[in-house]
């Protein structure tokens, strides 16, 4: 019994949206949030973290651009994610210290 042809070939636009989600957006939230954990913490123990740590957190988001149904959702998901890190960021660098 052969598969069915609507598995197959997903949409070009669908597949595009959930890859560049996945490897721009994904970078976009990793790199966000260990900035904003740089501000919070200190920065050179954030800065070994993410050596490792940040290549692991963007290969998860990666999969999980992957396994989502929606490439759009993905994306809105990951630009609030960075919005929500990048305004710690700007925030924690009006504060006088």
């Amino acid at each position: 019994m052969p598969a069915n042809k609507k598995h197959l070939n997903p949409n070009f636009l669908h597949r595009f949206s959930r890859i560049s989600a996945g490897l721009i957006g994904g970078y976009f939230v990793t790199v966000s949030f260990f900035l904003a954990l740089s501000y919070v913490l200190d920065k050179v123990a954030v800065l070994f973290t993410l050596v490792f740590g940040g290549f692991l957190l963007w290969v998860g988001l990666l999969i999980v651009a992957f396994i989502a149904k929606k490439g759009w959702k993905i994306w809105a998901i990951y630009l609030l994610l960075s919005l929500v890190f990048s305004s710690v960021v700007y925030f924690c660098q009006s504060l006088p210290i």
